[in-house]
C-alpha cells in the first residue's frame, strides 16, 4: 500500500496541473482575464514539474535503475533555467518578445528530444509502436529545436538574409527520407537486439555501439532538416514559421508524454500542438497562402518580378502639421506596425490619442493578423500602454470603417497597407487581406525612411493624393504631434 502512495500522489498532481492548464488557456481567450489566465497555468506547470521530480526520484529510479538520477543536479538546472528565464523576461524589449519566444519554444522542443533520447538509449521499450511513438516525437521535437534556433538568428539579425541553394527543396527531400530510414533502422534494431543487448561477449558491445550510432546519426538528420527547412524562409514569413514550430512543440510533447503515460505532458502538448496549428492556419488564411506555400516557397525575398511604375510623388509634411490636422478631423483611424515597437512609441501614442478624444475626435486602432514579427504582437504592444481593449480592432472587423474614416495614421506597417494586394497581380503579396488605409479621406504615414517593406516592394499608398509621409522616429514624431495639439489650448486630459 505505501508503495502505491508515491504513485497516487504523482497521478493527482498530473491531473490537478493538467487542469490549471486548461482553465488559465480558457481565461487567456479574453484579455481581460489573460494575464491570471497566464498565473494559473504558470502554477500548473510548477505542480507539474514537482511530479516530475516526485515521479524520477520516487517511481522512476525504482522501476528502472539504468537511468541515472541526481537530485542535486536536476536542483541546480532548474534553478539556472528559472533564473535565466526570469531576468530574460523582467529585461526583454518588446521588440526582442518574437525571439524569445522563438528560442523559448525551440528549447521546448530540444526537451521532448531529450526525453526521447533518453528512452531510446535507455532500453528496454514496451514494444515497437511505442519505440516508433518516441522517434516520432524525437524527429519532431529536433525539428523543433534547430528550426527555431534559426528563427531567432533571423529575428535577432544574426541571420540578415535567406540562405538558398539549388535544389534546396530536394535536398530537404532527401534528408527527411534519410531520417524517416534511420528511424525505420533503430525500429528494426532495437526491436531485435534487445534481448542480445543483455548478454555477454563482443556481440552484445556491438549491437549497442551500432544502436547508439544509428540514433545518434537519427538525431544529426534531423537537427540538419530543422536548419534546411528555415535558412530559406524570408522575414516576413517568420511570424507564421514561429507558430509552426510552435505546434512542433506541442505534438512532440504530447507524443513523449504518452510515451511516458504522463497525462500532464499530453494535455499540455496537444493543447499547444492545436493551438499552434490553428493560428498558423488562421495566419496563412490573413496572407491567403497555404502552410505549404510558407515552408516551400522563396517569399520574403527581394521581389523578381517587374513592378510597375508607382504613379504620384510622395509628400513630406511636419510632423505637428499632422499632428493637427487629426485634432479636427471627427474621426481618425490609427493603424501600428512594427516601427511602433522598434521606437518603444506605444506610450506616447496613447497620450497623443488621449489629447485627440478629449478634442471629440472618435480613435480606433486596426490591427492586422501578421502585423510585426510574432502573432498578436502589436495588441500586446498597445495594452502595455494602457490603451482600452474595446478600442482595439481586427481587420475583418474594421475594415469597411475607413472609407467613412477622415484620416488614417499608418505607423511603421508597409505590407499590410499596401494596396498592390488589391490591385498587382504580379505582385508578391497580391490575394492578401490588407488594412484598406488608403481608402481613408486622408493617410499619415510615420516612417523612418523610404525603405520597403518585408515583401521588398514599394508600397503605392504612399504616393497616393490622399497620403502625407511623416519621416521620422515613430516617438519623436508622435512627441511633436503632441505638443503640437498641446499649443492649441486643448482641456487637460485626466
Amino acid at each position: 500500500m505505501l508503495t502505491l502512495l508515491p504513485q497516487l500522489g504523482i497521478g493527482v498532481a498530473d491531473f490537478a496541473a493538467a487542469l490549471l492548464f486548461l482553465y488559465g488557456l480558457h481565461r487567456m481567450a479574453s484579455p481581460v482575464t489573460a494575464p491570471s489566465g497566464i498565473y494559473l497555468a504558470g502554477i500548473g506547470m510548477a505542480v507539474a514539474v514537482l511530479a516530475s521530480f516526485l515521479y524520477a526520484f520516487l517511481v522512476e529510479a525504482a522501476a528502472r535503475p539504468y537511468l541515472p538520477t541526481n537530485l542535486a543536479l536536476a536542483i541546480i538546472a532548474l534553478g539556472i533555467g528559472a533564473g535565466i528565464a526570469w531576468w530574460a523576461g523582467r529585461t526583454v524589449a518588446m521588440t526582442a518578445m518574437p525571439q524569445m519566444v522563438a528560442i523559448y519554444n525551440g528549447l521546448g522542443g530540444g526537451a521532448a528530444a531529450a526525453i526521447a533520447a533518453v528512452e531510446l538509449f535507455g532500453v528496454p521499450m514496451q514494444s515497437t509502436a511505442v519505440l516508433g511513438m518516441t522517434l516520432l516525437g524525437a524527429m519532431i521535437g529536433a525539428v523543433s529545436l534547430s528550426g527555431s534556433l534559426i528563427a531567432w538568428a533571423k529575428l535577432d539579425g544574426v541571420i540578415k538574409q535567406p540562405v538558398r541553394i539549388k535544389g534546396q527543396q530536394v535536398v530537404n527531400g532527401v534528408l527527411l527520407l534519410i531520417v524517416i530510414a534511420l528511424g525505420v533502422g533503430v525500429v528494426v534494431g532495437l526491436g531485435a537486439g534487445v534481448g542480445a543487448s543483455t548478454g555477454s561477449g563482443t556481440h552484445a558491445v556491438d549491437n549497442i555501439m551500432s544502436r547508439s550510432n544509428l540514433i545518434d546519426l537519427f538525431f544529426l538528420s534531423a537537427l540538419a532538416l530543422g536548419i534546411l527547412m528555415t535558412l530559406p524562409i524570408g522575414g516576413a514569413d517568420m511570424p507564421v514559421v514561429i507558430s509552426i514550430f510552435n505546434a512542433f512543440t506541442g505534438l512532440a510533447v504530447g507524443i513523449e508524454g504518452y510515451v511516458l503515460q504522463n497525462p500532464a505532458l499530453m494535455i499540455a502538448g496537444m493543447v499547444v500542438g492545436a493551438a499552434g496549428m490553428l493560428l498558423t492556419l488562421l495566419m496563412a488564411k490573413a496572407m491567403n497562402r497555404s502552410v505549404s506555400n510558407v515552408v516551400f516557397s522563396n517569399f520574403g525575398a527581394q521581389a523578381k518580378h517587374k513592378q510597375g511604375k508607382i504613379q504620384g510623388s510622395l509628400k513630406p509634411v511636419q510632423a505637428g502639421d499632422a499632428g493637427i490636422a487629426m485634432r479636427y478631423a471627427a474621426s481618425v483611424i490609427i493603424v501600428p506596425g512594427y516601427g511602433l515597437a522598434v521606437s518603444q512609441g506605444q506610450g506616447k501614442l496613447y497620450e497623443f490619442v488621449k489629447l485627440l478624444q478629449a478634442g471629440g475626435v472618435s480613435v480606433k486602432f486596426a490591427v492586422h493578423p501578421v502585423a510585426g514579427r510574432m502573432p498578436g504582437q502589436m495588441d500586446v504592444l498597445l495594452a502595455e500602454a494602457g490603451v482600452p481593449y474595446d478600442m482595439i480592432f481586427q481587420l475583418e472587423d474594421i475594415n469597411d470603417e475607413f472609407v467613412n474614416t477622415d484620416i488614417a495614421l499608418v505607423i511603421g506597417a508597409n505590407d499590410v497597407v499596401n494596396p498592390a494586394a488589391r490591385t498587382d497581380k504580379n505582385s508578391a503579396i497580391f490575394g492578401m487581406p490588407i488594412l484598406n488605409a488608403d481608402r481613408a479621406k486622408h493617410v499619415y504615414v510615420i516612417k523612418r525612411g523610404e525603405g520597403k517593406g518585408y515583401a521588398g516592394i514599394v508600397n503605392g499608398l504612399f504616393y497616393g493624393d490622399n497620403c502625407s509621409m511623416v519621416y521620422g522616429d515613430a516617438q519623436a514624431v508622435l512627441i511633436k504631434m503632441i505638443e503640437a495639439v498641446r499649443g492649441l489650448g486643448l482641456p487637460a486630459v485626466a
